[in-house]
């Protein structure tokens, strides 16, 4: 199977003469669509050029701009004007064209590109534990959106966070330890973060948020599982306090010559009945209004357009089938997305790093089958100890790979990611480890039981036969194909096996005390293999491993092998 980010022939898109927003043909007059016989809502995106935020003849429309209710979708006529129908509730947003940008909030840099409709806020009735919305009140004679221009390149970096997924103060220092130096410099255009902003107690919103301005980009975000009101009955209400600090739980925007999705796939079935406001259940997937939502931004979006869906569940995970670690109702997205040329997709949830790429035998219809990485969690294990010489969690994943973020890069139809380890953010890709029949001492009686553990060496010469390499590539996948050099030795292939990764299950049972006690080592999906050979002579020798990754990029590893007579 082909990569998507890779031999791909760059493709220019339409782009709208006045706004910058890559649209298909469509009729001015769509923009306008009423709904009969029910409420509506109207009013003007523009731009504003004297930065007073107000539509005015100085600050004129800006055409072709979508804006939607949550399931409706317009675009704006001639003049910026809109109308929408209005349920109920509703969040009302505009879908950020291509060439402009909305206000930032000053301390946060969280856009502001919305406006809220619950006349009477969060149901006191539900009695949530933390702060929802306030009522709104009615809606404003015209609902208008302001916009400033920017240039915006075909060729642009992303910051792409998952799973941050602070529980206590504490964490959210770790996340300012780890995240924003790692970040220094950064030329990317924006970050987001793909769910699992906190760890239940949504609190912390406030802190975390300001910590996150201070990186200087905007950032955009979606919600996970433990971003939830639990005492909500089902979905309806269950983002009530992560809307007011994000807006609408799903959305879109251009930047460039790329569509972003930004997708909410936790669908929440209400509270545990053992722990009602501690606890829910939920399932992955994405609700009618949504998918309606999906179609309605497509069908206005020029078929070459570079497509990327970022969710919270994955659509797959290599973990298991459990309806809460994938999407339920997977077939429903691809029917919306495969019949586009481009399309990419990120998950985060399961703290794992994983890459699929999906066919016909995984319901996909497309021409091409359709990639979907599964992103390395910020909190790793859930920012699990050990601790570093700064007071910070280790919180190595899992899977084995070091807690971290990701890079995506853009150039018109083309993307690919590379992986940030946080605590060395120009760091290594791979870790290489030997397993030996001769590592089972005890800690206890044995003082060099951690160095043999953690490094593997020396190897006495009647365990070489016994004895193998383990290339864990912390953001390998399918595509990803590794070679071992020892010494002087041609180079030999390494062979992917799914199993847990020996050096993260020593990590965990050696610091059982400031391991999260659910915190287990999982098979992990980027492992490599190869024996050692048996006929290395004592000395000290030279390995070094290679990965050719997804993307075609060479990566490298290397370890001091010790053969003792």
């Amino acid at each position: 199977m082909s990569g998507r980010g890779q031999g791909v022939t760059r493709r220019e898109v339409l782009v709208g003469a006045a706004s910058g927003l890559a649209l298909a043909a469509f009729e001015p007059g769509e923009a306008h669509a009423q709904d009969a016989g029910g409420a509506t809502v109207a009013g003007q995106v523009f731009e504003d050029r004297d930065g007073s935020g107000l539509a005015s003849a100085a600050n004129p429309g800006v055409a072709n701009v979508l804006v939607s209710n949550g399931r409706d979708v317009v675009a704006t006529g001639p003049d910026g004007r809109y109308t929408l129908p209005l349920p109920d509730e509703a969040t009302i947003f505009v879908i950020k064209p291509a060439g402009f940008m909305p206000p930032l909030d000053p301390l946060t840099n969280l856009p502001r590109f919305y406006r809220h409709h619950q006349p009477k806020g969060s149901p006191a009735s539900l009695n949530l534990t933390f702060e929802g919305l306030a009522p709104t009140g009615p809606m404003p004679a015209s609902l208008d959106f302001a916009l400033k221009r920017q240039d915006e390149p075909n060729a642009f970096d992303v910051v792409m966070v998952t799973d941050p997924q602070p529980e206590s103060e504490a964490e959210v220092d770790f996340i300012r330890e780890d995240l924003i130096e790692a970040l220094a410099g950064t030329q990317a255009k924006f970050g987001l973060t793909a769910g699992d902003i906190m760890f239940d107690d949504l609190s912390l919103y406030p802190r975390l948020n300001a910590i996150m301005g201070t990186i200087g980009l905007p950032w955009w975000n979606i919600g996970g599982n433990h971003d939830l009101n639990f005492e909500a009955p089902d979905r309806a209400y269950s983002r009530e306090t992560y809307k007011r600090f994000f807006g609408p739980n799903y959305y879109a925007f251009f930047y460039g010559q790329t569509l972003f999705l930004m997708l909410d796939d936790v669908d929440y079935l209400g509270p545990n009945p053992a722990k009602p406001r501690v606890s829910g259940k939920y399932e992955g997937r994405l609700d009618e209004a949504q998918l309606e939502f999906i179609r309605g931004v497509l069908a206005q979006t020029p078929p070459d357009t570079l497509v990327v869906a970022v969710l919270h569940i994955p659509i797959r995970t290599y973990l298991d089938d459990d309806t809460y670690q994938n999407l339920v109702n997977r077939e429903a997205l691809f029917r919306l997305l495969e019949g586009r040329k481009y399309t990419v997709s990120f998950a985060g949830h399961t703290h794992t790093t994983e890459h699929h790429y999906f066919g016909a035998a995984d319901g996909w219809n497309g021409a091409e089958p359709h990639h979907h990485h599964v992103l390395t969690a910020l909190s790793g294990s859930w920012w699990s100890g050990p601790f570093d010489h700064r007071g910070v969690a280790a919180a190595d994943s899992r899977d084995g790979t070091p807690n971290g973020f990701h890079i995506l890069s853009i150039d018109g139809a083309s993307y690919a990611t590379r992986f940030v380890p946080a605590k060395e953010p120009n760091g290594r890709q791979m870790r290489l480890s030997i397993e030996s029949r001769f590592h089972g001492a005890s800690k206890d009686t044995d003082p060099a039981f951690r160095q043999e553990q953690v490094l593997g060496s020396p190897i006495p010469s009647a365990a070489l036969y016994a004895s193998t390499l383990i290339a864990n590539v912390f953001d390998g996948g399918d595509k990803t194909r590794v070679t071992m050099t020892i010494g002087d030795r041609p180079p030999a292939p390494m062979t992917r096996e799914s199993r847990p990764d020996p050096f993260v299950e020593e990590v965990f049972a050696r610091n059982a005390a400031t391991k999260k006690y659910w915190v287990t080592a999982d098979n992990c999906s980027h492992l490599w293999t190869a024996r050692l050979p048996a006929d290395l002579k004592p000395g000290a020798y030279r390995v070094v491993v290679e990965a050719v990754d997804e993307y075609g990029r060479t990566l490298t590893g290397r370890l001091a092998l010790e053969v003792t007579g």
